[in-house]
């Protein structure tokens, strides 16, 4: 199995970036997904998740400004950040975990790697 985030860059405050992951080795639509960050000296946490038929949520911080999304049949998962903040700036890791959603990270079956994604003031 192997997840391939990619994406990532520098952008200044207010701009749009926007992250994927390409998914291989598993069934995909039988996997939710989700997207977690980890900022420098901080823990990772949940940002956004959208089960197999599309249902999506997301973390506080980010509703109104992000968006998720996923092509079943490309076996990707992109995650559309918009009105970008300083404090966005962190490690964003996809993730896949079986059947039903979720924001608890300890429950992911499968991560990819990390792409980074800084926002300048």
């Amino acid at each position: 199995v192997q997840l391939q985030a990619f994406g990532g860059g520098l952008v200044q405050a207010g701009g749009s970036l926007r992250v994927s992951c390409a998914v291989s080795g598993l069934s995909f639509s039988s996997y939710s997904m989700g997207w977690f960050r980890q900022a420098p000296g901080k823990e990772r946490e949940f940002v956004a998740t959208i089960s197999w038929s599309g249902g999506s949520d997301f973390a506080d911080f980010v509703k109104g400004r992000f968006t998720i999304s996923r092509d079943n049949v490309k076996k990707t998962v992109a995650l559309q950040m918009n009105s970008l903040k300083p404090e966005d700036t962190a490690v964003y890791y996809c993730a896949a975990k079986r059947l039903q959603p979720s924001y608890d990270a300890e429950l992911y079956n499968y991560w990819g790697q990390g792409t980074l994604v800084t926002v300048s003031s």
